[in-house]
């Protein structure tokens, strides 16, 4: 008999107000700012440093005391007329946490107040224009980390995105993916040929290069300007197999101002690539570059090579809910039986979209687990004794403990060097993914055998 869960023990997920941070790191000259403690700030800007090793500066309102009494009106206007004048933004992304949110602060009304000031005669910060002010509902007892992304993206086009005539331009929203793949996807967009709008894109902000001096804002981003024009594209290619219409900016764009929205599964694996390639072929009017297909036949070859070491072997697969849809899909793909399928999230879609990627869900005992924490699955993997653990960093304890072979993918990546750098979607992501998944195989073999054999 299962007893009542009362309690969240080493969550599966992350807080609401960090993917927010992350995604507003993907617009042009735009400085992060939490409405709340400096606790979050530092907790978020920690977290984010340590997996993309670059540096990040996250403003804060820094509630106290009195001001979880008597409201964080003031302290959020001088705290943004501090970065304004610190920094010199076009855009501040204001993000708010559970403080903020349960003292029930109106953002949007302090935020035409501070506006109102200088309007009304109040010099201006430098004296330059104000900038832009995104504001995204984030509390954290509600939603998680990727949440938090999407509502971010979803503020920022119906902050900014413009109506026009309809322009040769795609809008595509990526989601929660590394900088590696945000620069193969500008890579593939480009050999199309296709004008497009990329939001976010933190490929250079949170993965560029060294500075002679240090920059309050890094270089890179998603221009302002081209983020008016995305109400005016001729479709939106969002990746996301749960993301509903309300919480979607592809979603908010089709309503608004009727950009088709094209909603797919991150393209993991050679069927889900296919999808999307041949989104791009109709989309564009355009073949299949010769490279791709190139990669794709390298691709078919090397799941023939590898084939004998990884079939029906077990994996428990976990981390975002888009993650391990796609994620899990490539493994039946590829011939591995992902037994347990876990997700810190609560779309109630879960379930759903994996039956509609892996027709042979239930016939193959695979079991789907949504809400969950890693006691939770440390517990599902005590009985499912699976060949592979694959997902975030935060699974290492358990790896360790039950001696499971561990393939780190997605976010965060703390303990070990290049996450910010790894490679997951299209042709190209899946080839390394599947390297990755055949090599821990074999040297699992390899190093558990008595032979010592240096030879497969």
């Amino acid at each position: 008999m299962k007893t009542a869960k009362t309690a969240t023990q080493n969550a599966c997920k992350l807080c609401n107000p960090l993917g927010a941070c992350l995604a507003f790191r993907g617009i042009e000259k735009c400085v992060p700012f939490l409405h709340g403690s400096q606790g979050c700030a530092t907790y978020i800007r920690r977290y984010l440093i340590s997996h993309f090793k670059e540096p990040i500066d996250i403003a804060s309102s820094n509630f106290n005391e009195d001001t979880a009494v008597f409201g964080g009106s003031h302290n959020l206007k001088l705290g943004l007329k501090n970065v304004t004048q610190q920094y010199r933004p076009e855009v501040i992304g204001l993000a708010t946490t559970c403080l903020s949110e349960t003292i029930g602060d109106d953002v949007d009304m302090i935020l035409k107040e501070y506006v109102n000031l200088f309007e009304n005669g109040e010099p201006l910060p430098n004296g330059e224009p104000l900038p832009v002010m995104i504001h995204a509902s984030t509390p954290s007892y509600q939603g998680s980390h990727i949440d938090g992304f999407h509502a971010a993206m979803k503020a920022t086009v119906a902050k900014l995105a413009e109506e026009g005539p309809k322009k040769n331009l795609l809008n595509i929203f990526p989601n929660m993916v590394s900088p590696a793949d945000l620069r193969h996807m500008k890579e593939i967009l480009k050999d199309f040929n296709i004008p497009f709008v990329l939001l976010p894109d933190y490929s250079e902000t949170l993965d560029g290069g060294p500075w002679a001096e240090y920059h309050r804002i890094p270089k890179g981003g998603t221009p302002v300007s081209t983020i008016k024009e995305t109400g005016m594209a001729s479709g939106s290619i969002e990746f996301s197999s749960v993301l509903n219409t309300e919480k979607s900016p592809a979603g908010y764009l089709e309503k608004t101002f009727a950009v088709p929205r094209y909603q797919m599964p991150m393209p993991i694996g050679i069927k889900q690539s296919d999808a999307f390639f041949g989104l791009l072929e109709k989309l564009s009017e355009k073949p299949l570059p010769e490279k791709y297909e190139d990669e794709r036949r390298r691709l078919v070859d090397a799941y023939a090579d590898g084939h004998k070491y990884i079939f029906e072997k077990k994996a428990i697969v976990y981390g975002e809910e888009d993650l391990v849809v796609a994620m899990a899909a490539f493994l039946r793909e590829i011939g591995i039986v992902p037994v347990l399928c876990a997700s810190g999230g609560k779309s109630g879609l879960l379930k759903k979209r994996l039956q509609e990627l892996i027709p042979d869900l239930d016939e193959a005992g695979i079991k789907v687990r949504d809400g969950v924490d890693f006691v939770d699955i440390e517990d599902e993997a005590k009985v499912l004794k699976p060949d592979l653990l694959i997902g975030n960093s935060k699974g290492y304890t358990m790896s360790r403990k039950h001696n499971i072979p561990f393939i780190r993918i997605g976010f965060p990546i703390h303990d070990r060097f290049g996450g910010q750098r790894q490679l997951h979607l299209g042709y190209r992501g899946t080839q390394e993914l599947f390297d990755r998944i055949v090599n821990t195989v074999i040297a699992e073999k390899q190093s558990s055998s008595p032979i010592g054999y240096t030879y497969m």
